[in-house]
């Protein structure tokens, strides 16, 4: 009888600490309702044949690997069945009897969110492969991708976390990041995918320890906090030392100066998803977006994961 399995990893945000966190500050995530669950079924044969789906159920992509050198025999994406060769080798240095076995391995990826929303259709892959194949998942991201891991962390927790990376090891604890104003916080998609690579690449490190420390602090500010104000203070803090470091103006700024909330970029600025604050009618806050074409808008209790929320199967 065919051997099938089931991996699934979830989605995530980045709150506070993008940029810094290379350099060993301490971040806040957030893993997310909405993520990525891959199957694997085992059959006679000695290849690889890999389907990737849409929310609606679209294929998005389809390729046919040879078993022994991961070529694409047939793909739908060149650049796509490229990152998942990288991956099937990456997977193998680090555990060598993956794969060993002449079998015909059907793969199908079903993503919860679009591909192009910056919410860890990565991550969530890398993380579902990992434990496929038995090996480290930040192992696995460091000899692809690259990055903090904060991502790849954010794929198996089951709430909120504080990340930090220092030069002996990654640390990891639970957040207590439950703002009783979460009524008032909104995800917004900006439209324009950010490529994590290109995002680290320009950024050159080299953080003022005391620039670091002030991150760290704000991040556990932020579940510390009571009020929307100083929630927003918080924000406008973060957001100033941020755009300082990496020369940029914030999103506030540059779009939205007329917008009565805050809003902080989440991960790589200039796109992806930022993180809105409004004691204003839902209604209003939505029409605000919208009318400026970004309808793409999730309240936090939509998002952000609920421990019993984690679905169970594809």
């Amino acid at each position: 009888m065919p051997a099938n399995h089931l991996y699934r990893a979830n989605g995530k945000l980045l709150i506070s600490g993008e940029y810094l966190v290379m350099d060993g500050a301490l971040a806040l995530g957030l893993p997310l309702s909405l993520g990525q669950s891959m199957k694997v079924k085992e059959s006679s044969g000695s290849e690889i044949i890999w389907e990737s789906h849409l929310p609606s159920g679209e294929t998005w992509f389809k390729g046919k690997f040879d078993l022994f050198t991961f070529d694409p025999i047939k793909t739908s994406n060149e650049a796509t069945a490229e990152f998942l060769k990288s991956l099937f080798e990456a997977a193998v240095r680090l555990n060598s009897d993956f794969l060993s076995k002449w079998k015909k391995y059907t793969v199908g990826t079903y993503l919860d969110f679009d591909p192009e929303w910056g919410l860890g259709s990565s991550s969530t892959l890398i993380s579902c492969l990992a434990e496929w194949a038995d090996v480290d998942a930040y192992d696995l991201l460091q000899y692809t991708m690259g990055g903090s891991g904060y991502d790849v962390a954010c794929a198996k927790a089951s709430g909120p976390i504080f990340y930090r990376v220092t030069e002996e090891e990654i640390e990891i604890e639970t957040a207590e990041f439950a703002p009783n104003f979460h009524e008032q916080l909104y995800f917004i998609y900006l439209g324009h995918k950010q490529i994590t690579a290109e995002a680290i690449a320009g950024y050159n490190g080299s953080v003022d320890a005391a620039l670091i420390d002030e991150i760290s602090s704000i991040s556990r500010a932020f579940c510390d906090t009571a009020s929307l104000d100083d929630f927003e203070s918080l924000i406008k803090e973060h957001e100033n030392i941020v755009g300082k470091v990496i020369k940029q103006t914030r999103i506030r700024d540059q779009h939205f100066s007329d917008f009565w909330g805050e809003i902080k970029s989440l991960g790589a600025w200039g796109g992806d998803f930022i993180l809105v604050t409004s004691d204003r009618p839902m209604e209003e806050t939505k029409s605000y977006f919208c009318d400026r074409g970004y309808d793409v808008i999730y309240k936090y209790s939509e998002l952000v994961l609920e421990a019993s929320s984690v679905p169970s199967s594809v």
